[in-house]
């Protein structure tokens, strides 16, 4: 397992293509003076010495310097040995709705960046408890199974869009019923499913029969809205320019509003509570007292431990690389001449 201390540094990488399009902007202007001075066959016997090749050599290791203490900056470091710990907590599933109502601007920047946000500031708030993740539109699809691993829950949380099931629609029923597949523990005595939706849903009767089913197994549900009750029309974009609206089958320019009501009854019947998601603070705030005063089931996790810097392996390969380019001078040395390494001598 790898850890990076501090991955800012990474943005010194691009001075490398700088210095790379400097190098052969140099090189045309070198070529070009040359030329300007003498004719190539002159330049042969004034300059016998020179080397075509040992100013690339002195660039590459000029980039393998950079590089290599860039790397040394960030502090690459190796999990050394995997510990089997204790922990105690809730199992949550985040159930988020990417159907394309979620592109309503009614809530800036938009309802689907909006719910990523809530849902991020959800697990920056918890400790121990294990999380999931389920994308759903027209069909549930599921992101991330149960997991301790919160980093990898936002990765995969900030890589879900409108665009990644091709089923369009609102089928909050599948995402329930696929969410009751995640609680793998049946001693678990506090399970919950957070739905974050803007409430429009295709799926009728069936969703609140799902919900039955799912307090049967002791699912508590959750409800955030997002978006306004007002609605808000759905722009399709291309290169984040909106291009026109969403329309229907006669031509009308569709309005998407937030289902509150419908939100709500979810929540009544799944012996949870209706969040409305228009301010991040309060509703992380409810929704952290909310998991405080819930039982916790003690699991065990296994994780990496006696994380050991690993920085000094690549300052020292950096360094030795700018010594090397230091002290390559760019003229034939004799030694290398005799092992022609480069073919110099065929081309003379």
């Amino acid at each position: 397992m790898i850890q990076l201390d501090e991955k800012i540094y990474f943005y010194l990488l691009g001075i490398i293509p700088v210095l790379v399009v400097l190098f052969f902007l140099l090189q045309l202007w070198r070529k070009r003076t040359r030329n300007n001075f003498a004719d190539e066959t002159l330049l042969k016997r004034l300059t016998p010495d020179r080397s075509k090749f040992k100013s690339g050599l002195k660039l590459l290791f000029l980039v393998l310097g950079l590089a290599f203490l860039t790397l040394g900056l960030v502090n690459p470091k190796i999990g050394t040995k995997l510990e089997t710990v204790k922990r105690e907590g809730v199992d949550i599933v985040f159930a988020m709705d990417v159907s394309k109502s979620m592109l309503a601007e009614d809530i800036a920047p938009n309802r689907l960046e909006k719910s990523k946000r809530l849902v991020s500031e959800i697990i920056n708030q918890l400790a121990s408890d294990r999380i999931g993740i389920i994308a759903y539109a027209g069909q549930a699809f599921p992101q991330l199974p149960i997991t301790t691993d919160y980093g990898a829950a936002k990765m995969f949380l900030q890589s879900m869009n409108t665009d990644m099931l091709t089923s369009q629609g609102t089928a909050i029923d599948q995402a329930i019923e696929l969410a009751t597949t995640y609680y793998d523990d049946q001693d678990q005595t506090n399970r919950v499913l957070f739905i974050i939706s803007d409430g429009e849903d295709h799926s009728g009767e069936s969703t609140l029969e799902a919900v039955e089913k799912a307090t049967d197994e002791g699912i508590r549900i959750f409800t955030i809205g997002v978006g306004k009750t007002k609605g808000a029309p759905i722009p399709i974009k291309r290169n984040g320019i909106v291009e026109t609206l969403k329309k229907d089958n006669k031509g009308e320019t569709v309005i998407t509003k937030l289902d509150e009501t419908f939100l709500k009854d979810i929540a009544d019947e799944g012996n949870g509570e209706y969040i409305n998601g228009d301010n991040t603070a309060e509703a992380v705030e409810f929704i952290k007292e909310q998991l405080l005063q819930m039982d916790k089931k003690e699991f065990e996790a296994k994780q990496f431990a006696e994380f050991k810097d690993q920085f000094q392996w690549f300052l020292g390969l950096g360094l030795l690389f700018l010594f090397l380019d230091v002290f390559t001078l760019e003229k034939k040395t004799k030694w290398l001449r005799k092992l022609n390494l480069f073919n110099e001598k065929d081309l003379e």
